[in-house]
């Protein structure tokens, strides 16, 4: 197995999605139209000054794992922790409505639900990172879940959204199942982050196999 995602944002971006930001041996982002996160090489001050420089004019940014000390011009706040889960089986898909692959003509949905119960992570250019499925009812998105980060061995779940309107019908476990069975499928490890206060969704990640690896460190960073 490769290298644990200790580092996530940094490890995808020095790897798989190399093509979807820019970096160099210190820092690296996403570009802000794919996704607000930015990661570093190590916790010091010289990490923090690179990733000032590579900025620009975006407003707020998250990091995962690994914080600079300082960021010149960018004011840290901490977020509080999260845990990463990881599944080492693939888990039974509970039965359910179809499942639809979301692609461009489903983006507007996306953006909608996201908007709703998500907000602040996904962009439009998010659905490169990797592939999607939803669950549509009364003639819109009610679910939604897909990849996120990915980096040698290892693939990240996540935009798991359910409309308010559709919660408690199994939709999110459905659709993580499923992408948890596809990820392990192509030889990868299936992972994810989820807030240790968001006792519902982890119980949810706890029943279809999801076990706690590590807790990481979430930090905002606004100008």
């Amino acid at each position: 197995m490769s290298a644990a995602p200790d580092n996530p944002i940094w490890q995808a971006l020095c790897s798989d999605h190399a093509a979807l930001g820019g970096g160099d041996a210190l820092a690296a982002a996403y570009r802000a139209e794919v996704a607000p996160f930015v990661g570093v090489a190590a916790a010091d001050t010289r990490c923090g000054r690179a990733l000032a420089e590579r900025l620009g004019e975006r407003e707020t940014c998250y990091l995962v794992g690994v914080i600079p000390p300082q960021v010149p011009g960018w004011q840290l706040h901490d977020h509080g922790v999260i845990d990463q889960m990881v599944c080492a089986d693939a888990p039974d898909v509970p039965p359910g409505p179809p499942t639809v692959e979301l692609g461009p003509e489903h983006l507007a949905d996306m953006l909608a639900l996201t908007a709703l119960v998500y907000p602040g992570y996904f962009r439009r250019e998010t659905p490169r990172m990797g592939r999607y499925l939803g669950i549509y009812a009364d003639g819109r998105l009610a679910a939604m879940a897909g990849e996120r980060m990915s980096l040698p061995g290892w693939r990240e779940i996540s935009g798991v959204c359910t409309h308010p309107d559709h919660l408690g019908r199994g939709y999110a476990q459905r659709l993580v199942a499923l992408a948890t069975r596809r990820i392990a499928a192509a030889g990868r490890r299936p992972f994810l982050h989820v807030s240790a206060t968001n006792t519902r969704a982890k119980r949810i990640y706890e029943h279809l196999g999801y076990a706690d690896r590590v807790v990481l460190a979430h930090y905002v960073l606004q100008r």
